[in-house]
This record gives structure tokens, sequence and C-alpha cells, in this order.
């Protein structure tokens, strides 16, 4: 059976005073979060949803991916007579 799980990944920090962004792994800074987005954007040219997390001042990609679960083996029980140790 496979499960979707989700992870973040950190895309840009907030950089004080005010509303720039500066993108993971570079060091332009951009005005608004708006331009930071499109410049994640230009760069990855991936589409992928985003998680603010404002009192952290991060910004998050939210990947995804699908992982195999293993079902759990049922369960036996010796008081019916239906399992031996």
């Amino acid at each position: 059976m496979k499960e979707k799980q989700e992870f973040l990944e950190l895309i840009a920090n907030r950089q004080a005073p005010g509303d720039s962004w500066v993108l993971v792994g570079d060091k332009v800074i951009h005005k608004s979060l708006t331009e930071a987005l499109e410049a994640w954007f230009q760069k990855t040219g991936e589409k992928a949803e985003f998680r603010l997390a404002p009192l952290d001042s991060k910004l998050y990609a939210i990947r995804s991916e699908e992982v195999e679960v293993k079902e759990p083996e049922a369960k036996k029980f010796s008081i019916y007579g239906d399992y031996s140790i």
C-alpha cells in the first residue's frame, strides 16, 4: 500500500526590516514576497504550493512523495485454539 507524505523545503528567509526576502543559497534581496516567489519560479521552473511561517520569517515549498507503507500483520490469538506458540 502506498501513502502520500508531505514535507516542507525551506526556500526563502525574510530579511528584516519589512517584507524583504532572500532565497536560500542566494544573496539577492527581493523587496516583496511576490518578487521572491517569482525569482524562485524563474530559478527552478517548478510548480509548487507554498507555506508561509510568518512568526519564523520563513517560506517553504510543500513537497510530496509516495512511500510504501507496510500493512500490519493480522493478530493471532491462542485463547481460541486458532494459534499455538
